[in-house]
């Protein structure tokens, strides 16, 4: 057995830190100790907050107690009898919560590649869900993209857009602090929601024919109507965050006249297993992105603002609601003995 803290948000606004006894892992499990875990904010602000309408299928998710964090890395301490190709010592990934310690299935376990440091490799989840939507969203050589929100996932949908040869690529964001970190992620040009006309702008930088995609990454319902607008006729809008609540939308003059296709891309819909028509399974996608950082392909340590000791978890999730301007990714960092 092994004692572990964990952090739970016992009801909305309430951040504690727990305790528990894992057992040994049995069978096919591995014991992970954590060394790092990121912060999702937009999964983990809404559970944290409530703020999600009754009935929902967010109403489904967040049940409380409700323990936070999908994107963990640490090392391999014991495993199971069953286990074959994770031995103790290795550096992994998983999607553990924020917790000193974790009982994994070895089958949602990724080794981290030699050279990848913890604070890039912590990034696993979100990214894996990113490519997910950049790959079926269709951004090809030459597709003009606007990504509005550049929090974590908004970063990352600019990068890889960048990746598949996207161009321009417009970021858009209320906070300056983002925009310009949204440049070292790719944004050939920035947008300030605040202070500029971003329908204008859009119009002018693709001189006058709109996005061919536009990726929606701020998860509020109200940004989808004018959000649309930015789309070319028979380009698409793409739902890669999780809106918290129901969107007015005139489907005629929106979509229909202009034949534009709203996509959702939700992480849930990378499947489970690969196909010849579909291999990017969560599992490919996360060793891809792991490779790409060992080969310096992919970046992400510029996304790092505040990396915090997890036993200050409430700070972490104040600053993150209180602070937006002048944060983005919050690491909690496990490898001091509390």
């Amino acid at each position: 057995m092994v004692r572990s803290k964990y952090v739970v948000f016992l009801k909305p606004h309430v951040v504690k830190i727990m305790e528990e006894e894992l057992p040994k892992p049995q069978g096919n499990e591995v014991l992970i100790r954590t060394k790092l875990t990121l912060i999702s904010a937009g999964t983990e602000l809404t559970a944290l907050t409530g703020n999600f309408p009754p009935g929902s299928r967010w109403a489904n998710y967040v049940r409380y107690p409700f323990r936070p964090g999908y994107c963990n890395v640490g090392i391999v301490e014991e495993v199971g009898g069953d286990v074959k190709e994770i031995n103790v010592g290795d550096v992994v990934v998983s999607t553990a919560h924020h917790s000193q310690y974790a009982l994994m299935s070895s089958d949602n376990v990724i080794k981290v590649p030699g050279g990848v440091h913890l604070e890039e490799a912590v990034f696993h989840t979100i990214a894996a869900g990113v490519m997910h939507s950049v790959r079926i969203s269709g951004v090809t050589l030459g597709t003009s993209v606007v990504v509005i929100g550049l929090g974590i996932l908004g970063q990352m949908a600019v990068q890889f857009s960048r990746l598949c040869g996207a161009y321009p690529v417009i970021g858009i964001d209320l906070y300056e602090k983002r925009l310009e970190i949204g440049k070292k992620s790719g944004a050939t040009h920035i947008v300030n929601a605040r202070t500029e006309d971003v329908h204008e702008e859009v119009r002018r930088i693709t001189e006058g024919n709109m996005a061919d995609i536009v990726f929606e990454v701020t998860g509020s319902p109200d940004v989808i109507p004018w959000a649309i607008k930015l789309v070319r006729p028979m380009g698409r809008l793409i739902i890669l965050s999780s809106p918290r609540g129901p969107t007015t939308l005139d489907f005629h003059d929106e979509v229909n006249a202009p034949s534009r296709i709203i996509q959702g891309t939700h992480f849930s819909s990378q499947p489970e297993v690969e196909t010849y028509y579909y291999p990017w399974t969560r599992r490919r996608n996360t060793k891809l992105f792991l490779k790409m950082l060992a080969d310096g392909i992919v970046k992400v340590r510029h996304l790092i603002t505040h990396i915090i000791p997890f036993e200050r978890a409430n700070e972490a999730y104040e600053l993150l609601l209180k602070r937006k301007e002048e944060t983005l990714a919050v690491l909690l960092d496990f490898r001091k003995k509390s």
